[in-house]
């Protein structure tokens, strides 16, 4: 087996890192993997912005979910869905002018080029992800950026068509017994499909939840008021305070985009 598949195996999310810095030449091989990231008609729809200032990290472990590891964390990066580069540039190069010579609207950016901005901007999380791997470095995502987007905004100056997608917190792992165990994933007759797409059936609920209740509920115990993994998952993420921001904030950058 290839040392990449290796890595893509075994990755693993981690959230305590040694403290010291990443070495430059690591960085440096991490920065050019992202730069070379595949892309939506090579149009780069995507930025990032390196966090090296450490109040903005303090922060960020406060509006994140209030996260502390991230104000520890040795590297942070900030991946923005980026459209605001290529609306300048038609700006600059005479695009609305030409418009008007041809008896056309100049369109904005909508929600289809938001979508293609995202991909590319998660690509390029995730190939920093594997890069910092294959260099020794663990890695976890942080979706709550999402969250709190007039603060974010304001922090990292972001224009009107930048939408913060995805922080990447990087560094040396610290390991310990907690760190080494991965985390178990649905069956995979449920996630890889073939043709078309299938639904969860009822009668397959038990199967399809087996792992991650043999980790994490055991003795098949939960929380008072609740009797099985969906009303776990569903009261303490989906329905918890942190979703109901994470929507507010995305529907304020949507507004804003639009």
């Amino acid at each position: 087996m290839s040392e990449t598949v290796t890595n893509l195996l075994n990755r693993r999310s981690v959230r305590l890192f040694e403290q010291k810095p990443i070495p430059p030449e690591k960085k440096e091989l991490i920065l050019q993997s992202i730069h070379r990231s595949p892309t939506a008609g090579n149009m780069m729809l995507f930025s990032v912005i390196d966090v090296e200032s450490q109040a903005a990290k303090d922060k960020l472990a406060e509006t994140c979910d209030d996260q502390p590891f991230i104000a520890k964390s040795p590297w942070v990066l900030l991946f923005l869905a980026d459209f605001q580069r290529w609306w300048d540039y038609f700006t600059y190069s005479g695009v609305y002018e030409k418009c008007k010579v041809q008896n056309l609207e100049m369109r904005k950016p909508e929600m289809g080029d938001l979508m293609m901005a995202l991909s590319d901007a998660l690509i390029a999380a995730q190939t920093a992800v594997i890069a910092a791997d294959s260099l020794g470095l663990g890695s976890c995502y942080i979706g709550d950026i999402m969250e709190k987007y007039e603060i974010h905004k304001e922090l990292f100056k972001l224009p009107r068509y930048v939408f913060p997608i995805a922080l990447l917190c990087l560094g040396k792992p610290v390991e310990t017994e907690l760190t080494k165990k991965m985390s178990p994933r649905f069956p995979r007759e449920y996630v890889i499909h073939s043709d078309v797409y299938r639904p969860l059936p009822k009668d397959e609920v038990a199967t399809f939840e087996a792992p991650l209740v043999k980790r994490y509920h055991p003795d098949g115990k939960y929380r008072e008021g609740i009797d099985n993994y969906a009303q776990q998952v569903f009261f303490r993420k989906f329905n918890a305070a942190f979703s109901y921001e994470m929507n507010r904030s995305v529907k304020e950058i949507l507004k804003n985009w639009e």
